[in-house]
């Protein structure tokens, strides 16, 4: 700790016995030595010996360009009284600083023009987030930061909190574009909304799988959320077209019976798509811990469970609330695809203004 006031007396600047104590303790480069084909640096700096000895350092000394008389020569005391200037000569760095151990930084970091002094530790046995949750609990209840002082958690936290931001945009735009696609073909607001019904669906399977097997949500979780309201749709989608099928091109009016035809004929292919995906993804799920199917893992485990749910409830939701809320969306749907008859009608002919000639009939033969 150096003493400024000291300092400033013996005419000694803090960058320059910054320097001298950086030399002394860290080293310094000083020449280069050629050997062979071979350049060596050559360093200067104390011996380990003085370099972890404290009380050499409080005797080591530094130049300085004043000195408070009187000084001692060789015959006597010369100068003038205490306090007035004399040559410049070294003196002890006891001196000029209090010498102690303490510990420190080996390197001061900067970041924005700012000091910055980096904490780091590992997540074991528990999530991310929740780990920096505590954390920052328990330092705002017991830290108390001086003014100019502020924590950033930086790191991988950090890069998990941009991606699930970004993920979270990239979600909001895949539903937009969903509905804008859905919007385009089937021009009914109603129609899209019980499409769209059934990703929270898949999403209860989803989450619920995840929690039992993963145990918590992280990036991985959230892009087979995004994967699953894809699949989720599509089953939906194939229920809502065969009834409207149904109603426009096989004369089935929308009641009862339409709706369990079409739920029962479009059984098996759903289920053997759910199952088909589900089996492939059986082998990703099984290899839990495995080197290399850390993200893997959790996407397959999402899916999976997503398309149990919405295989199950699709079967039962879609039917029961398309019968209840449908009826109109699906009504003006056909009127608006059915043909004209008129149009149907075949056009006339057009009269030609050539002249045909009537070929004579054939002469009775004589017998």
């Amino acid at each position: 700790e150096v003493d400024r006031e000291k300092a400033k007396l013996y005419g000694v600047k803090v960058g320059e016995l910054n320097e001298t104590l950086e030399t002394a303790l860290n080293g310094r480069g000083v020449a280069q030595v050629l050997e062979g084909q071979r350049t060596y640096d050559v360093f200067v700096r104390y011996d380990e010996k003085s370099r972890s000895d404290p009380e050499a350092i409080r005797r080591m000394l530094v130049d300085t360009a004043n000195q408070p008389g009187p000084l001692s020569g060789d015959n006597g005391t010369t100068g003038g009284a205490t306090g007035e200037i004399a040559g410049a000569q070294k003196v002890p760095l006891a001196l000029l600083a209090n010498v102690l151990e303490s510990k420190g930084p080996n390197i001061i970091n900067r970041e924005n023009v700012q000091r910055r002094i980096v904490v780091s530790a590992n997540v074991s046995g528990r999530d991310l987030g929740s780990v920096v949750q505590e954390i920052q609990s328990k330092i705002n209840e017991k830290v108390h930061l001086p003014t100019g002082f502020f924590i950033s958690y930086e790191g991988q936290f950090q890069s998990q909190q941009e991606a699930t931001r970004l993920i979270g945009i990239l979600s909001i735009a895949t539903l937009a574009t969903m509905f804008l696609v859905l919007f385009s073909h089937f021009r009914s607001t109603m129609i899209v909304a019980q499409i769209l019904l059934n990703i929270p669906l898949a999403f209860i399977g989803g989450l619920v799988l995840t929690w039992l097997l993963v145990g918590k949500v992280s990036i991985a979780t959230l892009v087979g959320l995004i994967t699953l309201a894809g699949i989720a749709s599509r089953n939906t989608i194939m229920m809502i077209s065969h009834y409207i099928h149904l109603m426009e091109f096989e004369g089935e009016k929308f009641d009862q019976h339409m709706i369990v035809r079409g739920s029962l004929e479009r059984l098996v292919p759903v289920t053997m798509t759910a199952a088909v995906a589900g089996l492939a993804l059986v082998p990703l799920v099984l290899s839990a811990g495995e080197p290399g199917k850390e993200i893997l893992f959790p996407v397959a485990v999402v899916i999976l469970g997503g398309l149990v749910s919405s295989t199950i409830l699709d079967m039962a939701v879609t039917p029961a609330v398309f019968f209840r809320f449908g009826r109109r969306a699906a009504e003006k749907y056909v009127e608006r695809d059915e043909i004209d008859p008129l149009d149907a009608q075949p056009a006339p002919l057009a009269k030609s203004n050539e002249r045909t000639s009537e070929l004579p009939e054939p002469a009775t033969p004589l017998h």
